[in-house]
């Protein structure tokens, strides 16, 4: 008797009915509202958009916010993720690990964290106003493109070193051993064999970076203030302050494609590839660092690593038991109340308990659709179906994306 087989098709039936019904229902919302506000098709109402100086200025300051936020981050990251890959150090497992926390943080929360460092009223700027006396504070990044960078760079930095390090840690090193062999000096054999394997794990980082802050929102808002408009930041302004909707949906239909042609280049890149964010298998065992120059380049890198990802994150935690006469216990208290006049309506532990509830639910229905996704797209890898990059595109569309563009659109009557 022949065996029955479940079509691969319907592997995916449930992940893009999910997609159809909360993703590409608003955004055929927000074409209509864009181009047929009155029933027609009228593309002359997007005139303004294309035609205005400041519409302009702000689509040219997200994508010059976004690439020198990836210059940036890759820069930095590049030595960390060397150094991830060559040396091994004591407690090298646990501060890879706590160098995730930071990407995964809702982004008011590194606004805060951030303003708890280096804002006005920040440790950074106590301490040195009483150090020296100062009348002001004189760190003065507050409001400032050059704020919501570091924060960028604070979001991103974990994402590149795990992507460059894991596929660095995979390369053979019987390539480097013949490169020796054969006379080529470690900086030629980095540059004439490493540099160019290692091309498309870091094409891959610095795409899912561009995107990230092409996409970030809170942080924007936050740390760079009015004068720092990116597309997300004028979205919220012309949907929520300024109530214009229509303005709103074209501007997130904007961002939406832009998204996913990168997102499209990117699974593409990743699947050709094989880059992944927690690769784990080694090609080279790691060594100790020798001599004063690999012991200096560890050690800069290391203390480089601590200030940028955790002190933001114990600056935050020491403001919490800081009170106007000092250590207190009260905002801890302050959980459990609802005073007369607070803006809870709950107690603030109730409303942490309501974000876990939430959180699970989603969990359960994300892990669901994403194993289902994904049965189908590694069968159709296995058949080498070419619309294996199209649907990873499809799929992963809405992940960078925040929740701004669609609520424009749910918004719309």
């Amino acid at each position: 008797m022949k065996k029955r087989t479940v079509p691969r098709w319907l592997l995916l039936t449930l992940p893009l009915l999910f997609l159809a019904l909360f993703y590409f229902y608003p955004l055929i919302k927000i074409v209509l509202v864009s181009f047929a506000p009155e029933g027609t098709w009228e593309p002359g109402r997007l005139q303004q958009l294309v035609s205005s100086d400041s519409y302009f200025r702000i689509l040219r300051f997200t994508f010059w916010q976004a690439a020198l936020s990836t210059l940036l981050t890759l820069l930095l990251a590049l030595p960390g993720a060397f150094v991830f890959t060559r040396y091994r150090f004591p407690l090298k497992n646990l501060l890879q690990a706590l160098m995730t926390v930071p990407f995964v943080l809702p982004t008011v929360v590194t606004a805060a964290a951030f303003q708890a460092l280096l804002g006005p009223g920040g440790l950074v700027n106590d301490a040195l106003m009483r150090l020296f006396d100062f009348d002001s504070p004189p760190v003065k990044l507050n409001q400032s493109a050059a704020f919501f960078l570091l924060a960028h760079i604070f979001y991103n930095y974990s994402l590149v070193l795990r992507i460059v390090s894991g596929y660095w840690a995979r390369l053979d090193p019987h390539l480097k051993e013949a490169a020796t062999m054969l006379g080529a000096s470690p900086l030629r054999t980095f540059f004439k064999i490493t540099l160019p394997l290692l091309i498309p794990p870091i094409t891959s980082a610095a795409l899912l970076v561009f995107i990230f802050c092409f996409t970030s929102f809170g942080v924007v808002l936050i740390l760079g203030g009015p004068g720092c408009a990116t597309i997300e930041v004028e979205i919220y302004r012309q949907s929520i302050q300024l109530f214009n909707l229509p303005m709103a949906a074209a501007l997130s239909l904007i961002q939406i494609c832009i998204n996913f042609l990168l997102m499209l280049f990117h699974a593409r890149l990743g699947r050709n590839s094989r880059i992944g964010f927690f690769s784990s298998t080694p090609g080279e065992a790691p060594d100790q660092a020798r001599g004063l120059l690999q012991k200096s380049l560890l050690v800069t890198n290391l203390a480089f690593m601590v200030i940028l990802l955790l002190t933001p994150l114990l600056a935050l935690l020491l403001r919490s038991f800081l009170g106007e006469h000092g250590l207190t216990l009260a905002y801890y208290r302050a959980l459990f109340t609802t005073p007369p006049g607070s803006v809870f309506f709950v107690p603030p532990v109730q409303a942490v308990l309501n974000s876990i509830g939430f959180a699970v639910l989603a969990m359960g229905m994300a892990v669901l659709l994403g194993l289902l996704a994904s049965s189908y797209l590694a069968c159709a890898e296995n058949n080498k179906k070419n619309s294996t990059h199209f649907w990873d595109a499809i799929i992963m569309l809405p992940s960078p994306l925040p929740p701004l563009p669609l609520d424009s659109a749910i918004s719309l009557p």
